[in-house]
């Protein structure tokens, strides 16, 4: 079996020696050395240039290097019928919702506003309520969010969550649909973003979404940079419509120095940090779907290619 490697980091290495001890006859090639492209089974891949695929004519499965695969999808000659799996790794998923419980944590304990007062030097305690008191709502209940919405009910959060469809989480009160995004919208002091990409969910942080939370709430956008409109986060933050926002992902990666997010005293930047792809235990679970490919079973965590995640 031949893999074809794709990355915008250099972890080739890192990738070749922990894909070795669980497949040792693989054989990996490292873009942009393809080899004769017709001898490639498999792409493991993150933010593919467009038209790659048409050189593979016999691919069989495409599997992303990381828990999105709205990058794959970015390209129209994806062909169809081709399986894409999604990474899903227990590593990844505990860091995601360790990030997410620093920053909740940040922003209830009022830490934008005392690092504001300390580069002025005021000396001014605020009023600080319980994790009961809190509510907290977090956008997409799959694996990473239904961890993180779990997570933060043990740390005593009022934890809510959304998802398109209707899913259930013990203790933590769920809503779907259009309606339910209303409801949960109400009532989050603090919104959690960890929605996967799709058109149905570009653009979706906007004036209208912060609207429609109480007035002076904070977000979290650890989903993906487009779902945030730029413009509107600006203005809410200026009108005080919204108190705060952590943001992890950006529409452009890295975000440009002179963008106005790195001087806004009331948003924390981070480099796309929060579940970064760890080999050592990502390549598991790659191991094991191109076990699968090649014995004829089952693919695991399989894309819906007409849902886009």
């Amino acid at each position: 079996m031949a893999l074809l490697f794709l990355s915008d980091v250099d972890s080739a290495r890192d990738w070749r020696k922990e894909l070795a001890k669980h497949l040792p006859d693989l054989e990996m090639r490292v873009w942009p050395e393809l080899g004769d492209p017709g001898e490639i089974d498999a792409a493991l891949v993150w933010r593919p240039p467009a038209g790659l695929w048409n050189r593979l004519p016999n691919l069989k499965l495409i599997a992303s290097l990381g828990a999105g695969v709205d990058h794959i999808f970015a390209d129209p000659s994806l062909p169809p019928g081709v399986p894409i799996v999604r990474l899903v790794d227990p590593y990844m998923t505990t860091a995601m919702s360790e990030y997410v419980q620093l920053q909740v944590l940040r922003l209830h304990r009022n830490d934008p506003v005392y690092r504001t007062q300390q580069q002025a030097r005021v000396w001014r305690p605020w009023p600080q309520p319980n994790a009961a008191e809190r509510r907290v709502g977090v956008l997409g209940l799959g694996v990473l969010g239904r961890d993180a919405a779990s997570k933060l009910e043990v740390l005593g959060f009022d934890v809510a969550g959304w998802s398109r469809r209707e899913k259930r989480l013990p203790g933590i009160p769920s809503f779907h649909g259009a309606a339910g995004l209303d409801a949960l919208l109400r009532r989050s002091e603090i919104l959690v973003c960890l929605l996967p990409l799709t058109p149905a969910t570009e653009n979706l942080l906007d004036t209208r979404l912060f609207a429609r939370l109480p007035r002076g709430a904070a977000i979290i956008n650890c989903g993906r940079g487009r779902h945030l409109v730029q413009a509107d986060l600006l203005a809410a933050l200026d009108s005080g419509a919204l108190s705060a926002a952590v943001l992890d992902v950006f529409r452009d990666e890295p975000l440009p120095p002179q963008h106005p997010f790195w001087r806004h005293e009331r948003i924390l930047v981070t480099p796309h940090v929060a579940a970064s792809t760890n080999p050592p235990t990502a390549a598991l679970a790659v191991a094991d779907n191109l076990r699968r490919l090649r014995d004829g079973k089952p693919l695991r965590n399989r894309v819906d290619g007409s849902e886009r995640y």
